[in-house]
C-alpha cells in the first residue's frame, strides 16, 4: 500500500520534470517532514528539494505579518482597551483577562472567515440591545454599561488590529485577512511560481479565496485526499467540505477534483472495543501491541482522541516496542515542580499575617519543597508535635537551621502582593533548584522551561505594568504553563507513531488503534465558549457546530481510507461530564456496514497483574525474641495484648518497632485526644477525694472547678490548637459536660443512700505471670482510672468517653476471650482485676467501665452469661473466674512469645 502523500508524489513526478521550481503547501509542518522522508525514499538520483512549507507560514509570507503568542497578545489587547474611549468604565487587568481569550477568540473567527467587521458587530450590539427590550425606557446604569460594551467592539476590533498592524504581528486570524488581502500582489509577483496544496479539508474563508486566485492563474494545483465512497454520498459529513468545494468553486467547472480514490470500500477488519476507564484502555492497547510483529509496528499508530491518556499509555506500552515517535508534547504542568510553583504562588495569593498549617505543611511536604528545606521533617515533625494550626514566619524560622533561613523567607515571607517580588523570588527558587538536580535530566528541563516562563513574566510585567496582584501573576502562570510543552525526541519515520487526531492529517497508516472514540470526545460536541450567538452566525456563514462536527468525521474517516486494521476503543465508564457513551461515528460505521468491512463488537478487561502477597508474615528472629522479653519483663499492657488480638501485624509495628502513627495536626479535636482531657481532668478532680468517702459537699465542690481543669488540660493535650471557637469550642464544652454529668451521677447515687469511697486514681499495676514454659519473668501492667468502695462491693473502673453497652463485657465462652477482638472490652477490666487478685479481699468484687456516652447505664460490670439463656448472671468476680482468665492470658502470652510461632496478619473487616 503506498500511502496519500506517496500517491501525491509519483503524481507530481509525473507532471513535472523538475520538482525543486514547485512550492508545496501542506496542512502542517510535519506533514511536510513526512513528505520530505517520502521524496529521500524514493529519490532515484541526487536533486534539489522542492520548498516544502506548512499553511500558516505560507500565509505569514503573504501578510509579511508574524504570529504573535497568545499570553503577548493579551497584553497589547489590554492597550488596545485602555485607548479605546468608547469603554466608559475601564476594568483592572485582573478582571480583564477573564473574558477577553473569549473575545479574541471570536476576532479571530471573523477575520479568518472574512467578515465585515463593522456590519458584523453593529449586528451583535443590535442583539445585545434586543434582549434588554423590556428595560429599553428605564435602562439602569448597569444596564446602560452592558449594551454601551458591546457597541464600542467595533472601536476595540479597530485600534487593536492598528496596534499590531503597526508592529508587523497578528493574531492568526487577522494574519489570514492580511494575506487574502495581499494575494492578488503576491499573484502579480510570484504567478508564474508553480504552487501545489495537498490535503486539505475544511478551508476557511481566507484560505479559500487564497487558494482559489493561486489555481486561477493556470500553474497551480490542488490534491485532495477524497474517496469516493464518501464524496459520492450527499449526506455524509465527512466529504461536508469537499464536495462543497467541488460544487461551488469556478476551477472545478472545468478542472478535474483531484485526488479521488476508492480506498475507503476495501477489505478492513474494525473491532469496536469497550473498556472500563481510562487506565484499561491505556492497558489494553499495550495489549494489542504487544501481539503485533516489529514489521507491523513499523505501520501502527496509535492515535488518542483524547490527549490526556498520554502518560497511562507510556506506562502501558510492551517490551516489544523498540521505537516510538510521540507527535504530542507533555504538558508543563504535569511535572511536580510546576506543581510545586502553582502551589505556591496560590498560597501567597491567599496569604496573611499567620500562616495556616495545611498551606505550610502542602508546600514542605512537596518534593521540591523538601529539595529547598533540608529540614522540612524536622518543619513538619514540630508542627505536629505542637500541634500548631496557625502561627507566624518566625516559628518556622526558630525552628530551622540556619542554612534554611533564606529559602524559607523566599518561600514563606510576606510577598506584598507585588508581582515583581513573586516573580523575582520564583526565579530565584528555580536556580537553587537548578543546582540541586544536576544529575537528572527530566527534573533539569523542567526547571529550564520553568525559568523560562518566569522570565516571560518578568519581561511582560517591565513592559507593560499591568501585573499588579500576584492573583493575575498567578493566573497567568496557570496559563503558560498548560501551553508549553516538552518534545520528546525520537525518529519522527520510524517505529510506532503516537499522536493526537490533528497530527494524523495526510498521513496513512495500516494498523490504527484509537482510543477514546467516545461522544463528546470525539466529536467534541457544542461549545459556549463564545460571544457570537447561533443567528449572528447563521447571518455571517460563519461555521456552526455541524460544521465543527463534520472537521472530526473527515479526520475520522480519512484514517478508513488506506488502513486494514483498525482498533476503536471507548470508556464504558460514566464519570463527571463523560457519559461513557460510544461515539456516534461508531455508530455509523456499523450502520453504513460496507461489503468488505468486518465489525467485531468486543467488551474487555485488560489483564492487570497484581502480585498476590497474601498475609503479611513475619518470623520471630532472635532479635525480635530479645524484644519480647524486653516487653515481657516491663509488663503486657491490656491495650498492647488487644492490640495482639485484634491484628498481630499492628502488635509487631507498634510494640516491637515501636513505630507509632504518624503526629498530625488536629485541627479538630480528635475522639482519642477528648478521651484524654476527660480522663486527666477527672484524675486532677477527683485525686484530693483518695482515700475519702465522697460526700454531695465536695462534688458540688467539683463542679465549680470544671472549666479551669478542662481548659488547663485541653491546653496540655491540645498544645498550640485553639479551642475558643468552632468546632473545637464546641468539644470543650462536651468534654465539661462529660465530667459535670459524670458529678451529677455519683451525687445521685449517694441521694439514693449508697457510699462511695474512691480506693485509687491513676494508679500503676503490675502482676508477674507464672509460666514455666519461659526461662524469663513475664508481667502484666498498667493504669487503672479508678477504684472505689461501692457500698460493700470493690469496684474496679475504667473510663471510655465512646459509647459502650453491657453487651459488651458479657461472654459466654472463655476460649474466644483471646481469640476476638470484640470481647476486648471484657478483656481489659478482667487483666485489671486479675492484677488486683491479691488485693482483692472483699467479698464482692465487680470490674467495668463507665461510658460518657451511656451514662444513663450507669457502671457497666463484666458478666458471664448462662449458656441455657440470654440473661447474665451474678456480675460479681470470683477467684475461679479469675483462674479462667488467667488461663487464657497464658495462653495468649505463649502464643506472643513463641518463636516457632511467626506473627500473622489477620483481615480486618
Amino acid at each position: 500500500m503506498h500511502t496519500f502523500l506517496e500517491e501525491i508524489l509519483f503524481t507530481l513526478k509525473e507532471k513535472h520534470q523538475d520538482l525543486s521550481k514547485l512550492t508545496i503547501i501542506l496542512p502542517s509542518k510535519r506533514a511536510g517532514g513526512f513528505l520530505q522522508y517520502f521524496l529521500r525514499k524514493h529519490a532515484d538520483k541526487t536533486t534539489f528539494a522542492p520548498a516544502i512549507i506548512s499553511i500558516e507560514e505560507f500565509i505569514e509570507t503573504l501578510s509579511d505579518l508574524k504570529i504573535v503568542d497568545t499570553t503577548s497578545l493579551i497584553f497589547k489587547s489590554y492597550e488596545a482597551y485602555l485607548a479605546t474611549e468608547a469603554f466608559v468604565e475601564k476594568e483592572a487587568f485582573e478582571t480583564y483577562t477573564t473574558w477577553i481569550n473569549t473575545l479574541l477568540n471570536d476576532f479571530n473567527e471573523v477575520d479568518r472567515y472574512l467578515v465585515p467587521p463593522e456590519a458584523f458587530f453593529n449586528y451583535l450590539g443590535s442583539i445585545k440591545t434586543l434582549e434588554k427590550w423590556n428595560v429599553q425606557d428605564e435602562q439602569t446604569e448597569l444596564v446602560q454599561n452592558y449594551l454601551g460594551f458591546w457597541n464600542s467592539l467595533f472601536e476595540f476590533y479597530t485600534n487593536l488590529k492598528q496596534q499590531l498592524l503597526s508592529e508587523a504581528i497578528g493574531y492568526q486570524g487577522l494574519v489570514y485577512r492580511q494575506a487574502a488581502k495581499n494575494i492578488q500582489h503576491y499573484v502579480a509577483s510570484h504567478g508564474d511560481k508553480p504552487h501545489v496544496f495537498i490535503g486539505f479539508n475544511a478551508l476557511n474563508t481566507a484560505e479559500q479565496h487564497i487558494i482559489q486566485e493561486l489555481l486561477e492563474t493556470g500553474n497551480s494545483e490542488i490534491y485532495w485526499d477524497a474517496d469516493a465512497t464518501l464524496l459520492d454520498d450527499s449526506k455524509h459529513s465527512a466529504s461536508l467540505f469537499l464536495r462543497d468545494y467541488k460544487n461551488n468553486w469556478k476551477y472545478f467547472q472545468e478542472q478535474p477534483f483531484q485526488h479521488i480514490r476508492n480506498h475507503y470500500s476495501g477489505e478492513k477488519k474494525c473491532k469496536l472495543i469497550e473498556v472500563q476507564k481510562q487506565v484499561g484502555q491505556a492497558k489494553y492497547v499495550g495489549e494489542i501491541l504487544s501481539q503485533l510483529s516489529e514489521e507491523q509496528l513499523e505501520k501502527t499508530a496509535v492515535v488518542l482522541a483524547d490527549e490526556n491518556l498520554l502518560n497511562p499509555l507510556l506506562q502501558s506500552l510492551p517490551a516489544n516496542i523498540t521505537n516510538v515517535n510521540i507527535t504530542m508534547g507533555v504538558a508543563l504542568v504535569s511535572f511536580p515542580a510546576t506543581t510545586f510553583f502553582d502551589l505556591l504562588l496560590a498560597f501567597h495569593t491567599r496569604r496573611t499575617d499567620t500562616l495556616y498549617y495545611k498551606d505550610v505543611l502542602g508546600i514542605l511536604n512537596h518534593p521540591m519543597g523538601s529539595t529547598l528545606v533540608s529540614n522540612a521533617t524536622d518543619l513538619v515533625k514540630k508542627i505536629h508535635l505542637d500541634n500548631a494550626t496557625h502561627f507566624t514566619l518566625d516559628y518556622l524560622l526558630q525552628a530551622s537551621e540556619e542554612k534554611n533561613k533564606n529559602t524559607l523567607e523566599l518561600v514563606f515571607g510576606n510577598w506584598e502582593n507585588q508581582s515583581n517580588i513573586a516573580i523575582s523570588n520564583c526565579l530565584q527558587l528555580v536556580t537553587i533548584l537548578k543546582g540541586s538536580f544536576q544529575e537528572q535530566l527530566i527534573s533539569r528541563i523542567v526547571l529550564f522551561e520553568l525559568h523560562k516562563v518566569f522570565e516571560q513574566l518578568k519581561v511582560l510585567n517591565t513592559t507593560y505594568k499591568h501585573l499588579e496582584t500576584l492573583k493575575t501573576v498567578h493566573g497567568l502562570f496557570s496559563e503558560l504553563i498548560v501551553t508549553t510543552t516538552l518534545d520528546f525526541q525520537g525518529d519522527a519515520y520510524q517505529g510506532l507513531q503516537i499522536m493526537g487526531i490533528l497530527e494524523t492529517r495526510v498521513l496513512d497508516f495500516e494498523t490504527v488503534i484509537m482510543t477514546s472514540v467516545n461522544e463528546g470526545i470525539l466529536p467534541a460536541g457544542k461549545s459556549n465558549a463564545s460571544f457570537i450567538t447561533y443567528d449572528l452566525k447563521k447571518q455571517f456563514d460563519l461555521p456552526l457546530f455541524t460544521e465543527k462536527d463534520a472537521v472530526y468525521a473527515y479526520h475520522f474517516y480519512r484514517l478508513l481510507h488506506r488502513s486494514n486494521e483498525l482498533y476503536f476503543l471507548y470508556n464504558t465508564h460514566s464519570e463527571g461530564i463523560n457519559t461513557g457513551e460510544k461515539s456516534r461515528f461508531l455508530l455509523q460505521l456499523e450502520i453504513e456496514k460496507q461489503p468488505n468491512h468486518t465489525i467485531e463488537q468486543l467488551s474487555v478487561t485488560p489483564k492487570i497483574h497484581l502480585k498476590n502477597k497474601g498475609a503479611k508474615q513475619i518470623e520471630k528472629t532472635e532479635l525480635l525474641m530479645e524484644r519480647l522479653r524486653e516487653i515481657a519483663a516491663k509488663g503486657f499492657s491490656p491495650s498492647a495484648l488487644t492490640s495482639y488480638i485484634r491484628n498481630p501485624i499492628d502488635f509487631y509495628f507498634q510494640k516491637i518497632l515501636r513505630l507509632d502513627e504518624a503526629d498530625e495536626v488536629e485541627e479538630t479535636v480528635a475522639a482519642n485526644t477528648l478521651g484524654t482531657i476527660v480522663h486527666d481532668s477527672l484524675e486532677v478532680l477527683y485525686s484530693p477525694l483518695k482515700g475519702t468517702l465522697l460526700t454531695e459537699e465536695n462534688l458540688v465542690a467539683l463542679k465549680k472547678d470544671i472549666n479551669a481543669i478542662v481548659t488547663q488540660e485541653f491546653t496540655k493535650s491540645y498544645k498550640s490548637g485553639t479551642f475558643t471557637k468552632g468546632k473545637n469550642l464546641l468539644i470543650f464544652e462536651v468534654a465539661k459536660r462529660y465530667i459535670s454529668n459524670f458529678i451529677d451521677f455519683e451525687r445521685a447515687e449517694l441521694r439514693a443512700g449508697n457510699t462511695i469511697k474512691i480506693l485509687r486514681i491513676e494508679d500503676t499495676l503490675k502482676l508477674e505471670v507464672s509460666i514455666p514454659e519461659f526461662d524469663f519473668p513475664v508481667y502484666v501492667g498498667g493504669k487503672v482510672d479508678r477504684v472505689d468502695q461501692y457500698n460493700d462491693t470493690l469496684r474496679i473502673i475504667d473510663y471510655k468517653s465512646g459509647y459502650v453497652k453491657q453487651g459488651d463485657l458479657a461472654i459466654s465462652d472463655w476460649n474466644v476471650l483471646t481469640q476476638e477482638y470484640a470481647y476486648s472490652k471484657a478483656f481489659q477490666v478482667l487483666a485489671y482485676a486479675s492484677m488486683m487478685q491479691h488485693e482483692l479481699n472483699a467479698k464482692k468484687v465487680q470490674a467495668g467501665i463507665i461510658s460518657f456516652k451511656n451514662l444513663g447505664s450507669g457502671f457497666l460490670p463484666f458478666a458471664v452469661k448462662e449458656h441455657s439463656k440470654s440473661r447474665t448472671k451474678d456480675t460479681t468476680i470470683t477467684p475461679a473466674e479469675i483462674a479462667l482468665f488467667t488461663e487464657e492470658l497464658k495462653k495468649l502470652i505463649l502464643e506472643i512469645c513463641d518463636q516457632n510461632k511467626p506473627f500473622i496478619e489477620k483481615e480486618i473487616e
